[in-house]
């Protein structure tokens, strides 16, 4: 680990020995909120005016990320061409890229549909993580999985215990939170003591990565931000037919029924079940405000996010450009750090994977692109990481012999790729797999499932340190993480925040 004192080590091995040896409910919360107050007391200290937002990206479905980053002339072309069969994408096609860090005569290429992304990679914004799954203990290789001696994840192939794994970063323990949730609880009172809005916001509604216990993950629409109560019209217009421009009620059905509502709204319940729905219905009402002032003020910011997203309009880039306007508007928010979350579906790709995953690759390679441009109009570049997870990548080999109608199974460890200013872009980092089906690296079979080299501790620590969780914090945050190599070392070639 990074170097410390004696006393902080210390310090750290207590928090480590009382708090989540176990990891049980309590231990876990009761760790959170002695460092969230010591964090809360230091931040105090500190200039908290700075700006980071974490923006994660969720691929549902499985990335076959074995056709995003691909073998473009080095030692692996001929197995990734005659194993990845009728798979495989031809070599001319593909979006070439030029890592910096690449060994000797390694050449690499992306999905023909990724201009946007190849782009990004080579203008240093963007950069790739290598096979990078769940793990509960690190496996060395293919002998070691099939002894049976190192404790899995639960149902390593199954596309909700993965989600679910992925986004809580503790797969050998019941779900409690997700680490957005956890990271939450431990620096928003620091950072956005004069806060006007949850930290956590989701343009992909509930998710478990933004569970936690203080901070509660506010869900916003994609295309009109916040959304009104039924019967008052929508967000855009602020309830015009119930309240007159001074925010007033209006003297009719509309405005007088408004007003009755809140003031049930207002009312407190003896009954704590009670209690705790009114309290959800008064925050969504005062979020609702506060996400329709930050729309607004995005406007004056100088950037037209219609023409920026013009070709991005997808599901993806309307969530894209809707977290782009509210970190315009960021003022009106008033929070020092944000966590956003979004999400594309589509990639459990069973069938017609070659046509399905070249739409979902055009979709994802310009929600991107236009998402980082509009963050470099901004002036926010250096502010924003974006990040992705998805459940697992397919297996290498395709499960029929048509080009047209055949497609992958679930699969494991995966290419992961990472955003924003911040990011050591055209790099890649962590190990990328040997691709022999039934080879080193293959978990059990002749499919091609790679045991992940990179543990999602390991790679969101490294997310979750540039957003500002201390070394001291973090194994409160990932209480598995040191089972693994030391993500901050030099040899974990994981340095690219």
């Amino acid at each position: 680990m990074k170097t410390r004192d004696k006393n902080l080590k210390s310090r750290r091995d207590f928090l480590r020995q009382a708090a989540c040896a176990k990891l049980g409910y309590f231990g876990l919360v009761s760790g959170l909120s002695q460092m969230r107050l010591f964090n809360a007391s230091l931040a105090a200290q500190e200039n908290t005016s700075d700006y980071k937002a974490l923006v994660c990206l969720f691929l549902f479905g499985g990335n076959d990320s074995n056709n995003l980053l691909v073998p473009y002339a080095n030692g692996q072309r001929s197995t990734y061409q005659n194993k990845r069969g009728i798979l495989a994408l031809p070599k001319a096609e593909m979006q070439r890229i030029n890592p910096t860090n690449a060994n000797g005569n390694e050449q690499w290429g992306l999905h023909p549909n990724c201009t946007g992304m190849a782009s990004l990679f080579e203008s240093e914004k963007l950069a790739f993580i290598q096979n990078v799954g769940t793990l509960a203990y690190p496996i060395a290789n293919r002998a070691e999985y099939l002894s049976g001696n190192v404790p899995l994840p639960p149902q390593v192939f199954s596309h909700s215990d993965q989600q679910t794994q992925w986004q809580s970063s503790v797969p050998d323990k019941p779900f409690t939170s997700g680490w957005g949730g956890r990271v939450a609880d431990l620096v928003d009172a620091g950072y956005n003591g004069s806060g006007n809005v949850s930290m956590n916001i989701s343009l992909a509604g509930i998710n478990s990565y933004q569970v936690g216990q203080n901070v509660i993950q506010y869900v916003v629409n994609r295309n009109e931000g916040a959304t009104s109560l039924w019967g008052y019209g929508t967000s855009a217009d602020r309830y015009a037919y119930a309240l007159n421009e001074d925010g007033s009620y209006k003297n009719n059905w509309d405005g007088q029924r408004l007003r009755r509502f809140e003031e049930i709204m207002n009312f407190s319940h003896a009954n704590l079940q009670e209690e705790a729905y009114t309290t959800v219905v008064r925050r969504a009402r005062e979020y609702e405000g506060v996400i329709g002032g930050a729309i607004t003020d995005s406007g004056t910011a100088g950037v037209d996010f219609d023409v920026m997203f013009e070709q991005a309009q997808t599901p993806l880039g309307d969530q894209l450009k809707m977290i782009a306007k509210l970190i315009a508007g960021r003022g009106t928010t008033g929070n020092n750090r944000q966590i956003f979350f979004a999400s594309a579906g589509g990639y459990d790709t069973h069938a017609s994977q070659l046509p399905s995953h070249a739409n979902l690759m055009t979709e994802l390679s310009g929600g991107l692109l236009a998402f980082q441009n509009t963050l470099d109009a901004l002036g926010v570049s250096d502010n924003v990481v974006t990040f992705e997870n998805s459940d697992f990548t397919r297996t290498f080999t395709p499960n029929g012999s048509n080009a047209a109608s055949s497609g992958s199974d679930h699969g494991w460890g995966g290419h992961q790729f990472i955003m924003g200013g911040p990011v050591k872009g055209k790099k890649l980092y962590g190990k990328f797999p040997n691709l022999t089906p039934g080879g080193v690296d293959d978990a059990g079979g002749t499919r091609g499932r790679w045991i992940p080299s990179t543990a999602v501790d390991q790679y969101s620590s490294v997310i979750a340190n540039w957003f500002g969780v201390d070394s001291n914090s973090m194994e409160t945050i990932f209480p598995n993480l040191g089972r693994f190599e030391d993500p901050f070392g030099a040899t974990a070639n994981l340095d690219f925040l």
